[in-house]
């Protein structure tokens, strides 16, 4: 069985906010949907899309904020299921953006069967207060989250070395056990796995890197592959479990194996660069499934420059029929740096300024507006 082809977005464009809740560096649970404010001015955020013609959010109901125990909490949850209901908006929600809870060592078994348990709640209170179609990330990035959290032993808890290939195949059996527990609810959700799309070449000097570069390159589909039953069917993977492809890319996303990023603010850019519509293009003949540019955004003066070209490159992909089906702005508001919260990264169509009464108020970057609808502008002859 293969998903249905249709899209069940009711925008193109779509607005994402910063979620990240996970343990960081110096063991500071995050909660970025409260530091940027918007769990406080979710109906205003909501408004400010539609003013700009987006129509869909991408969301992540926080998981550590919101089970208590043996019991959950979401209350967060009903408040913007209901701001979305008046704002017109189609929530596209993640159900785990790199956090959970405190007591649950994300390697067990247990962590699958407590995840499911959580899901289940979760799509309860959404299909139950909301009107579909609904679509949900079960766990965000899963190929860069066991990298960040497995392998690298760095900025996300657990902080562990060495186990990145274990906690990928871990977070894809919590992945698919979310997916059946939310078609027990909602036989017809939708559901879009995100991970960001890289190219990875060897330096100049060393050829002889080829080999590994190329490994790391192809890694980036492993995920995708394991839940659609491709690799490692031990895990459960099936065709149908693959339905809409997320890709995340950001300036940094092609760069030397062991070595820094290609600078794509360069003229001329480096000839190794691959554009956009060939990564793009190439996902679509791999999997043969829509695809969605799930995050994308620049910061300061280039992201007028950034979403201008993400316009031309998105239209040129279409006109190669490319099944690209949307484009999430992300973040859609600023965010501040996971590890120093006093940073603000400037990479949001709206930035914040802080009043008087630290309410932190939205700011929309005329630059990036502006060259966001002409972004809007080039596609859409190819919709």
């Amino acid at each position: 069985m293969t998903p249905p082809r249709d899209v069940p977005f009711q925008s193109f464009w779509m607005g994402g906010f910063e979620a990240a809740c996970h343990l960081n560096r110096q063991g500071r649970r995050l909660d970025l949907v409260a530091e940027t404010q918007h769990d406080a001015q979710v109906h205003e955020d909501y408004a400010g899309l539609r003013s700009v013609g987006i129509e869909v959010a991408r969301e992540a109901v926080n998981w550590p904020r919101s089970e208590r125990g043996a019991t959950f909490d979401f209350r967060l949850l009903r408040n913007m299921i209901d701001a979305a209901r008046q704002a017109g908006i189609q929530v596209c929600w993640t159900l785990c953006h790199y956090g959970w809870p405190d007591d649950l060592d994300v390697f067990a078994p247990a962590f699958v069967d407590r995840f499911a348990r959580y899901v289940d709640a979760v799509v309860t209170v959404i299909a139950g207060e909301s009107p579909g179609p609904h679509v949900y990330t079960l766990v965000n990035e899963i190929s860069f989250l066991s990298w960040a959290a497995g392998e690298h032993g760095g900025f996300i808890h657990p902080h562990a070395a060495g186990r990145g290939m274990e906690l990928k195949r871990q977070l894809v059996r919590a992945a698919i056990a979310g997916i059946e527990a939310i078609r027990n609810v909602e036989p017809g959700a939708r559901f879009l796995h995100v991970d960001p799309v890289i190219n990875v070449i060897p330096q100049r000097s060393r050829p002889q890197d080829q080999a590994a570069a190329d490994g790391y390159t192809e890694a980036q589909y492993e995920a995708w592959d394991f839940l659609a039953g491709r690799k490692a069917p031990e895990l459960g993977g099936r065709p149908d479990y693959l339905d809409l492809v997320g890709v995340n890319y950001y300036h940094s996303n092609q760069w030397e194996y062991d070595d820094g990023r290609l600078r794509w603010e360069d003229e001329p850019r480096d000839a190794r660069w691959i554009p956009l519509r060939e990564l793009l293009a190439r996902l679509g003949r791999r999997y043969d499934r829509p695809v969605i540019l799930a995050e994308t955004s620049h910061f300061g003066s280039g992201r007028a420059r950034w979403i201008r070209e993400i316009g031309r490159e998105v239209a040129a992909a279409r006109t190669m029929a490319v099944p690209v089906e949307g484009v999430c702005l992300y973040p859609v508001i600023d965010r501040p740096d996971w590890e120093d919260p006093l940073h603000w990264h400037n990479s949001g169509l709206w930035d914040v300024r802080r009043a008087p009464d630290g309410t932190l108020e939205r700011v929309i970057n005329d630059e990036y507006a502006e060259a966001f609808q002409e972004a809007r502008a080039t596609v859409a002859p190819t919709l």
